[in-house]
């Protein structure tokens, strides 16, 4: 099992043929199952969530939940991580998802894979400021560090790979259309 300080899950351990393994049956199951009835494709996901304390959230996601909350300078308790913080961690998460994939897929070995995620944002628009600046940010900046024997090259074909399938990428990448609705409870 390995553990960091930063992460307070357990994730198990898995040689790099068990990983090659799973992801490879993983993507043959999909394939088949996508042949036989294209409908099963579509996946839906949904969490719930509900405002607590000072301006914290706690979702719940499948089996999983979490907290989001803000720092104290945004009016937080600092008991979870921000929304931005969480939207640029499903983003490098799914990036070492369709990484590793796409690397199995495309037969580019890659020993290690580390992911640093940065962006702007300009607060004046979330205080009204500003209303001039977008409320998200204004630019994103991924640097992905590969360790393994093939050529850079092969490393920016593998890049453009993940870059066309990522799906948290695409949603940074292009407007997503958002129903809101609003209801008395």
């Amino acid at each position: 099992m390995t553990t960091t300080a930063s992460i307070q899950s357990v994730i198990p351990e898995i040689s790099a043929q068990d990983r090659a393994t799973r992801l490879t049956d993983a993507g043959a199951a999909w394939a088949e199952r996508i042949d036989a009835d294209r409908s099963k494709a579509h996946l839906n996901y949904a969490v719930d969530a509900a405002g607590v304390g000072s301006v914290a959230t706690t979702v719940r996601a499948g089996k999983h939940s979490f907290i989001v909350d803000e720092p104290a300078a945004l009016a937080g308790d600092d008991a979870g991580t921000s929304p931005v913080e969480y939207a640029l961690g499903a983003l490098v998460g799914c990036q070492v998802v369709v990484y590793r994939l796409y690397a199995q897929q495309l037969g580019i070995p890659f020993d290690d894979i580390v992911i640093r995620a940065e962006a702007d944002l300009d607060a004046a628009r979330l205080f009204g400021a500003d209303e001039s600046v977008r409320a998200g940010f204004s630019e994103v900046r991924l640097d992905i560090q590969l360790s393994g024997p093939e050529s850079n090259e092969r490393y920016d074909e593998l890049r453009a790979a993940v870059d066309a399938h990522c799906p948290v990428l695409d949603i940074f990448q292009n407007p997503t259309p958002v129903k809101t609705t609003v209801t008395r409870a």
